[in-house]
C-alpha cells in the first residue's frame, strides 16, 4: 500500500513537471490552475489504473501449472463506478507446481490452494484430495495425507463434480 502511495505522488509530480515545463516555453500564457488541475487528473488517472490493472498483472505473472479457480469482482458503494467496472481485487488459485500425487492410488492428491487479495500477502494452504470420492481436505495443523489416501488430523469433506479446486487437482496434465 505504501507504493501505491508513493507511486501515486510521482504520477501527479511528473505531471506537476510537464504542466511548469508547458507554462515555461509558453511564457506563462497557460492558466495557473492547469498545475493543481494536472496533479490531480495525474494522481486520479494513475489510481484508478492501478486499481483496475492489478489483477491482469498478478495473474499474468503465474506459472503456467498455478491454475486460477476464483476471481470475485466487487462493487462497492465508495467507488459507484465499480458497479459499472467491477474491479477484481482478489482470487484464489490451486499451485500444480509441486502437487504430490499419491504412488499407492493416483486418486489422491496434495497441492497448495492460494489466497491472493490486493492489499493482503498471499496465504497458502495445503489441501488433499480424493479424485475418485469428489472429496476435499484442508490439511491444517498436523494433518497429512497418507500415500494410502488415509488422513490423519482432518476429515473429508464432500465436494461437486462442478467445484472448480477439485477439477484443477484431479486434471491430468
Amino acid at each position: 500500500m505504501l507504493m501505491d502511495l508513493l507511486a501515486t505522488i510521482c504520477a501527479g509530480a511528473g505531471l506537476a513537471g510537464i504542466v511548469l515545463a508547458l507554462r515555461y516555453f509558453s511564457r506563462n500564457r497557460l492558466p495557473k490552475w492547469t498545475l493543481p488541475a494536472a496533479i490531480g487528473a495525474g494522481m486520479l488517472i494513475f489510481s484508478v489504473w492501478n486499481e483496475y490493472s492489478w489483477y491482469p498483472r498478478v495473474s499474468g505473472a503465474l506459472p503456467d501449472e498455478v491454475i486460477i479457480v476464483s476471481s470475485p469482482q466487487d462493487r462497492v458503494f465508495y467507488r459507484p463506478w465499480t458497479y459499472l467496472f467491477p474491479v477484481s481485487s482478489r482470487f484464489m488459485a490451486l499451485d500444480r507446481t509441486a502437487m504430490l500425487t499419491s504412488a499407492e492410488n493416483a486418486g489422491f492428491r496434495r497441492a497448495d490452494a492460494l489466497i491472493v487479495q490486493r492489499w493482503a500477502g498471499a496465504q497458502r494452504v495445503p489441501l488433499a484430495f480424493d479424485c475418485a470420492g469428489h472429496r476435499r481436505a484442508d490439511l491444517v495443523g498436523d494433518a497429512s495425507l497418507a500415500p494410502d489416501g488415509a488422513l490423519q488430523g482432518a476429515a473429508w469433506q464432500a465436494v461437486g463434480t462442478d467445484d472448480a479446486l477439485q477439477q484443477a487437482a484431479c486434471r491430468e496434465g
